[in-house]
């Protein structure tokens, strides 16, 4: 659940579109135009979405895709991903929600923007609202009163619109019966398998043929190109056995980098989640509040046992045996509501019902773990380490350079190692998939190497751990083989892609002859295999085929049993027949009803969307196209 949490706290790319637009209005405000005197990435029908939006909406999902990957990320790998073009587009719909919303008449006072404030239990002390509480979150988490209180009417502005849109979307009891009785609908199969191993011994050698099939499948056969080299290693590792880093230097290290060393307050909370299914009823929102506040009585209660309870009524089922363990985090890891909550606390302290897109959480702050700074004793090794890499770095790439001068004065390589006996290594002729052991497995050292023309010296190469001179011994281009000196692989090759053919031709046949006779037929020398009921939300089950053949297979329609040409799974082919069919019943239940209707409104909010869009004058500035992975990872 904490990864959840946090991914879900901080992730743009895994939200829903209506969450992204709402998480938009509450930090940023987007929509308010200050005029032209400031950039922008964009503008929608006149209205500026700023650059500093836009670097902040940015920022944050960069950094989710960053923890994603465990802090570190390839350089481009955002731009790889599109991030600025997804970022933009969530920026320009949610722009596009608030003037929609203006255009249907929904507007906003302060009443309920101050209403829904003195609600948030969050800055609440016994029960009711305390301004200098609310003053002092909102300054732990750097906002401002205005800030806040502006995001939050945009919000409940964008709460609105979606009501109003989602209002429209209905789904009666017959299209929910029907949809449930879709989904609990039952197969059972016979199918026959033609798998083309099984066909490899029926395919007879045809000197002719394999020539012909050579001569146009030939450049899959076409060698690597192979380097023979010479060269200078300067391993890294071998100068920091020299390099000795006084205490002073560590201290004076230390001190310059004391800030990195600092590590935030971190909290230690349980909780106990009731789960609340997006777009659920307000009946089944109510009970579950319920629910949660019986629950919070026991859990206030002397003596109450927060982890017992978290086991016997949590629905985080990731953490529910640990007592809703969440252990420890910082802040800004969580989702808003829950992390305003968690910092908001003392220790010892259970709070609660605590709503969030998840549900209502009852949260027990265990340990506070304050701020501090680690000591230098604690750091001491990792600062000589990382003293010792840089400064035994500096002399490989000395005794590189002063190699490197050698050589040029020497007049080639093979003059230098004549000088210095033994420090010339040599590689036989190899390709990159058959890199020598002894050959640093580094891409730069790699590249260099088979960057090099017959006889061409490098400059000195960078590498991870050191540097390296090289030189191209000699160098083999790419050849076209002959079929002689390919036959074995290339006539295996060859059976391999005649037997597919046969296999594909066996199950055309076969399925010619099943729909002649109207049933499906047993091939000379092969098996029927029946499966038990398969069900079309899950697949698997007895015997049964691959989910493509499933799948196939729950599309025809009622009256045909058999399909109009075999289905392709991986590499074999399938003939199938429906034995037998039996219908779900059709009674949807409410947590059906409740994913319809939440998937109807979506649908329909996006549709929306998309029309306002499509009406809508925007124009982009090249402000929003340049590459920021730079700007983000600072």
């Amino acid at each position: 659940m904490l990864d959840f949490l946090r991914k879900k706290a901080q992730s743009t790319l895994i939200q829903a579109v209506v969450v992204v637009i709402a998480v938009v209005f509450i930090f940023w405000g987007v929509g308010t135009n200050l005029g032209g005197s400031r950039s922008s990435v964009a503008t929608v029908n006149g209205t500026e979405i700023p650059d500093t939006d836009f670097s902040r909406a940015y920022s944050q999902a960069v950094d989710g895709l960053q923890q994603q990957f465990g802090g570190k990320m390839p350089p481009g790998f955002a731009d790889q991903l599109g991030i600025r073009e997804q970022v933009l587009h969530r920026l320009i719909q949610a722009e596009l929600l608030r003037q929609g919303g203006e255009e249907a008449g929904i507007k906003i006072s302060e009443l309920p923007v101050r209403e829904r404030i003195a609600e948030m239990e969050v800055f609440q002390e016994n029960g009711k609202f305390s301004l200098q509480r609310y003053k002092d979150i909102l300054k732990q988490n750097r906002m401002t009163p205005g800030s806040f209180e502006k995001g939050l009417q945009s919000d409940l502005s964008a709460d609105r619109v979606q009501e109003l849109v989602g209002s429209f979307a209905v789904i009666s009891d017959n299209a929910a019966a029907r949809w449930q009785a879709w989904t609990d609908e039952q197969i059972k199969l016979a199918y026959v398998k033609f798998a083309p191993a099984d066909f490899e011994s029926k395919v007879a050698e045809d000197e002719q043929e394999l020539a012909a099939w050579f001569e146009k499948n030939k450049e899959k056969y076409r060698s690597e190109p192979k380097v023979r080299l010479k060269y200078l290693l300067f391993n890294q590792s071998d100068d920091e056995k020299e390099v000795q880093i006084p205490e002073e230097e560590l201290k004076a290290k230390y001190e310059q980098d004391k800030e990195s060393y600092r590590q935030p307050e971190q909290r230690h909370a349980r909780h106990i989640l009731f789960r609340v299914e997006e777009g659920a009823a307000d009946e089944v929102k109510a009970a579950q509040r319920k629910k949660a506040e019986e629950a919070l009585a026991k859990a206030k209660a002397a003596e109450a046992d927060f982890s017992a309870l978290a086991k016997e009524y949590s629905d985080d089922e990731s953490n529910k045996e640990q007592g809703g363990d969440l252990g420890f985090f910082a802040a800004g890891r969580m989702v808003p509501a829950f992390d305003q909550a968690v910092f908001s606390m003392q220790a010892g302290e259970v709070s609660g019902p605590v709503e969030t897109e998840f549900g209502f959480h009852l949260i027990k702050l265990e340990e506070i773990r304050p701020e501090n700074v680690r000591g230098f004793e604690q750091v001491k090794d990792n600062i000589a380490a990382g003293l010792k890499r840089q400064q035994a770095k500096a002399l490989s790439f000395k005794r590189a350079a002063a190699a490197y001068e050698a050589v040029m004065k020497a007049g080639s390589l093979d003059k230098y190692s004549e000088q210095e006996a033994g420090k010339v290594q040599v590689a036989e002729s190899f390709s990159r998939s058959e890199r020598p052991q002894d050959i640093p497995a580094d891409p730069k050292f790699l590249d260099a190497a088979f960057g090099l023309k017959k006889g061409e010296l490098s400059s000195i190469i960078e590498l991870r751990e050191g540097y390296a001179v090289l030189f191209a011994d000699d160098v083999q281009e790419p050849e076209l083989p002959k079929l002689e000196t390919m036959k074995d692989k290339a006539l295996a090759d060859w059976k391999k892609e005649k037997a597919a053919e046969l296999a594909a031709k066996a199950a055309t046949d076969l399925l010619a002859a099943s729909r002649e006779k109207q049933e499906l037929q047993t091939p000379e020398g092969g098996t029927v295999t029946v499966t038990g009921l398969l069900k079309r939300m899950a697949p698997g089950g007895e015997n049964a085929p691959p989910d493509q053949v499933q799948s196939d297979a729950f599309k025809l329609a009622w009256k045909e049993k058999l399909p109009a040409a075999p289905v392709q799974a991986g590499e074999a082919w399938f003939v199938y027949e429906v034995r037998e069919r039996q219908p779900g019943e059709g009674a949807a239940d409410e947590m059906t009803r409740q994913r319809l209707s939440a998937s109807a409104k979506h649908d329909l909010l996006t549709a929306w969307l998309a029309s306002l869009q499509s009406k809508a004058k925007i124009r982009i500035s090249g402000a929003a196209l340049r590459s920021r992975d730079d700007e983000a990872l600072q």
